[in-house]
């Protein structure tokens, strides 16, 4: 009896003496965790967050100390203030924008890339097609697709999947000397201070007839009608807008360019009239669109093209003395149908494949956090909110945010999604010069740039993860 509880009472104590080195053990590992990880024993994940300059401050130049990184150092304190999943870190840098490709491409190639990329979405696209960014379509939400139109989600989809979270723009439009207007007796085609007006193609040729026929040569000696330009792919989204003006979609749901029909040669051969019959400045072959921006605010054109960097700068220039000082408005490209034509630069943020999933998991998680929080995406009026909610708040500070906004119906996607769009700017230009310079008919032109164009793309495809899934 006395051996059995002996062996009972040894049992236990082995038991207990069991669940105490366990207990001891588990809190030995818990404590090697929380010193090894990070705050409050959360693992510790740092990412990295690149973006080109794109407006100092966080709201605005004028705050103390505002610099190109503001607004992301400000979004990743605010973000890690607030994170439960892990102790994040987010290491914010700006990078040149004329180093941009060199860099990322260094970093690709050694493993090494951003977590995350704030930039404009055009020339981001062809990382989309080399399989080096992620989809966002999960961390997309209904009220953020109610609240940006379906025109900015269409930019930013390649495939099934949308890439970059929109977060502003910057459209572009026509720009047009309404003092101009005025002393050529176009003062019914003027519209409103905050107005992007629209015109009719036919209102748009008498237009042009006022300004090349009416003119006071004595207040505007050497000036012409409208822009025109060719020299490089500078400014070419606008060509790439003329050559839509009779209804040529450009590209088909295969990503193909198909603007040689009917359609895209009448606008070549608009381009080709408007070109030898005076309503544009000469030598468009050699002018570039930096040459038609200054011909512009030098009084040499009546109509040129702008966006809301370059108006808000040529108000600037205007308002210093560094430019004559006239009126200046926005228009619509115009087009057959009555419809504008209009398009944007969207910008936005996008997420490397960095083969870490938690950096992953947190790059999305902070991109989702600034692209929504509600005081942060005001700092979208450093350029053109997406979000309408934002253009109507912020409305009567800068008017023309409504404008744009209502304009947004009227987007086209200017690069297609397809794959090597800038090497498929470089073929654009020589085919206009070629055109201007009576090389080619408009209807050869449009031919050509179509074999060219789907050239690019076709080599472009092969290696595109887009297409080959």
């Amino acid at each position: 009896m006395i051996r059995k509880r002996l062996l009972m009472t040894t049992a236990a104590l082995m038991v207990i003496v069991s669940m105490i080195a366990g207990c001891a053990g588990n809190n030995k590992s818990g404590n090697e965790t929380a010193s090894n990880g990070g705050k409050g024993g959360k693992e510790k994940v740092e990412i990295t967050a690149w973006l080109t300059p794109q407006w100092k401050g966080v709201l605005d130049a004028t705050e103390q100390g505002a610099d190109y990184d503001s607004f992301l150092k400000h979004a990743a304190e605010k973000f890690v203030a607030q994170y439960d999943k892990y102790d994040a870190n987010v290491k914010v840098e700006v990078i040149a924008g004329d180093q941009r490709d060199q860099l990322l491409n260094v970093n690709l190639s050694s493993n090494t890339p951003p977590d995350v990329f704030f930039e404009s979405v055009f020339p981001m696209g062809d990382y989309v097609h080399r399989g080096a960014i992620v989809p966002l379509t999960d961390i997309i939400d209904d009220e953020a697709k109610n609240d940006i139109d379906q025109s900015f989600w269409e930019a930013v989809t390649f495939g099934e999947d949308i890439y970059f979270y929109p977060f502003q723009h910057n459209p572009g439009t026509l720009v047009y000397n309404a003092d101009m207007f005025r002393a050529a007796g176009l003062d019914n085609f003027i519209g409103g201070e905050n107005e992007i007006k629209t015109w009719t193609m036919d209102e748009y040729q008498q237009i042009l007839d006022a300004l090349k026929s009416n003119l006071p040569k004595d207040k505007y000696p050497n000036a012409y009608p409208m822009a025109l330009y060719a020299v490089n792919n500078q400014g070419d989204t606008w060509n790439l807008a003329y050559l839509r003006t009779f209804g040529s979609p450009f590209f088909d749901n295969e990503g193909n360019i198909v603007l040689d029909d009917e359609k895209g040669a009448k606008a070549a051969a608009w381009l080709k009239k408007l070109y030898d019959g005076g309503y544009t400045n000469p030598g468009a072959e050699s002018v570039s669109s930096n040459d038609a921006n200054a011909m512009f605010q030098n009084q040499q054109l009546g109509i040129s093209f702008t966006n809301p960097i370059l108006f808000s700068n040529m108000k600037t220039n205007m308002e210093n003395g560094t430019s004559p000082k006239f009126d200046v408005r926005l228009a619509n490209i115009p087009s057959e149908s009555g419809d504008p034509l209009s398009f944007t630069y969207v910008v936005g943020a996008s997420v490397f494949q960095s083969g870490n999933d938690k950096k992953m998991e947190v790059a999305k998680d902070f991109v989702k956090f600034f692209s929504t929080d509600p005081e942060l995406v005001k700092s979208s009026k450093n350029g053109i909110p997406v979000r309408s909610s934002v253009a109507e708040e912020l409305k009567d500070e800068n008017p023309l945010f409504a404008a744009y906004d209502a304009n947004s119906q009227y987007l086209f996607n200017f690069t297609g999604n397809v794959p090597g769009y800038s090497q498929l700017r470089e073929v654009l230009y020589p085919e206009l010069q070629a055109l201007y310079l009576g090389q080619k008919t408009p209807e050869q032109m449009v031919k050509d740039y179509q074999v060219s164009g789907n050239k690019v793309i076709e080599q472009n495809k092969a290696g595109s993860v887009i297409y080959n899934k």
